[in-house]
């Protein structure tokens, strides 16, 4: 039986559902000579930023129980150089979504523009995780308003397919999803990184520079999964579903809570083909259950003692 993997995020044509995590994946060149970026849907850049950014001192990566803490602050070599230089090293036919990410909304809306007629990019993934300069560091995601501002802006300033990255950082994830609907975001992609610290006993330090991380992996999934379920039954926008993806299982998962799309991330580093296996993990899944096309799957969860 041939299986029809293909499905449409938010007006991103994907050839499977499983994409990589931004962060997790570089700029896609790095994972090349360890997989053919065609045998995944496609890859999801660094964030990026008007200017290079260095990112924070180490020790800014620790493991962690089922999982991993960073605090990396989206280190990046800027808007124009992965424009100029990291862009055209991918093969034409990988679909390369750019997430970006600033301080203010105008620096967002500004790197937005500066993408925008790139032909090669097929989408923008607005990392709305960030924390706000002028609000005092509260991330953008926490607070409706500014998350409102916020996809208003970028959504003004770009033509392309708007997907924007949810923070877990929050008490109702299903109110930041109605927002992002209401000001015009093509899809949604949850969750980011749990907020989360850890200490080194022997030193009395934190395990980071930072003190503060965001916390991935298999630890998250249920977290991801929780919020995936909620904002699916919110709003009527693709779900693109993030946390703790390692195999085929995993992903499918999260298709029946109501995702469209998945993407690997913390697996990208301990095994460096682990999406394109995932991906044709599902094929292979759907084949043994007779499943013909993949995004039948979504949404498709059977309530309790149905």
């Amino acid at each position: 039986m041939s299986v029809d993997a293909s499905v449409d995020l938010g007006g991103i044509a994907l050839r499977n559902p499983v994409l990589t995590a931004s962060g997790t994946f570089g700029y896609g060149t790095e994972f090349s000579p360890f997989l053919d970026l065609r045998r995944i849907g496609g890859f999801v850049s660094k964030s990026l930023t008007l200017e290079p950014r260095i990112g924070n001192a180490p020790p800014r990566i620790a493991e962690s129980p089922s999982g991993m803490l960073n605090a990396i602050s989206l280190e990046n070599v800027g808007v124009d150089a992965f424009i100029a230089e990291k862009l055209p090293q991918i093969p034409e036919d990988v679909v390369v979504v750019a997430s970006v990410f600033e301080t203010e909304v105008a620096g967002y809306a500004e790197v937005c523009e500066r993408l925008t007629g790139v032909s090669r990019l097929a989408g923008i993934e607005v990392n709305a995780s960030c924390p706000h300069v002028k609000s005092g560091g509260i991330e953008f995601g926490q607070d409706p308003a500014v998350l409102a501002d916020l996809v208003r802006a970028t959504r003004r300033a770009t033509s392309l397919p708007l997907l924007v990255k949810l923070s877990p950082n929050v008490t109702n994830i299903a109110e930041m999803a109605r927002v992002c609907e209401g000001e015009g975001a093509d899809a949604l992609c949850l969750i980011n990184a749990v907020q989360a610290f850890d200490v080194d006993v022997e030193t009395r330090r934190p395990v980071l520079s930072n003190g503060l991380g965001g916390l991935s992996g298999p630890a998250i999934r249920p977290i991801a999964l929780r919020m995936v379920w909620q904002v699916a039954r919110a709003v009527g926008l693709p779900i693109c579903g993030i946390g703790g993806i390692g195999s085929a299982e995993d992903a499918l998962k999260f298709l029946l809570c109501g995702a469209t799309a998945v993407q690997v991330g913390t697996r990208n580093f301990l095994d460096p083909a682990a999406a394109a296996d995932v991906a044709d993990g599902l094929v292979a899944w759907a084949e043994a259950h007779g499943v013909v096309r993949l995004r039948d799957l979504v949404g498709g969860l059977e309530a309790q003692g149905s």
